[in-house]
């Protein structure tokens, strides 16, 4: 397994029970395909650098786990479909 990180954003107008939501799914989708889940650190409400479907903040979360090589894409795929997320990024750790 290889780790990784995925910061995603979501819309500023969902409450924190939505938001939690957002972040279980993405738990159970890394858990369901053998993966780990590792440190989540919540940013919180962030300025956006432009707006995004018409809105200036986001609220911001980093998720560290681990995967197979081929996961990030079907994490990737699932997170484009996704109505309350508008920006993610999945990122590969460098090995120690």
């Amino acid at each position: 397994m290889k780790a990784y990180e995925v910061l995603y954003i979501v819309k500023p107008t969902l409450d924190d029970e939505a938001r939690e939501a957002v972040l279980d799914s993405i738990k159970n989708i890394i858990t369901e395909a053998k993966g780990e889940v590792g440190e989540i650190d919540v940013w919180g409400s962030r300025k956006l650098a432009y707006p995004i479907e018409k809105f200036r903040d986001g609220v911001y979360t980093l998720v560290n786990f681990k995967a197979d090589v081929e996961f990030p894409k079907e994490l990737d795929r699932r997170l484009k479909i996704s109505e309350d997320v508008i920006r993610h990024v999945i990122v590969a750790q460098e090995e120690n």
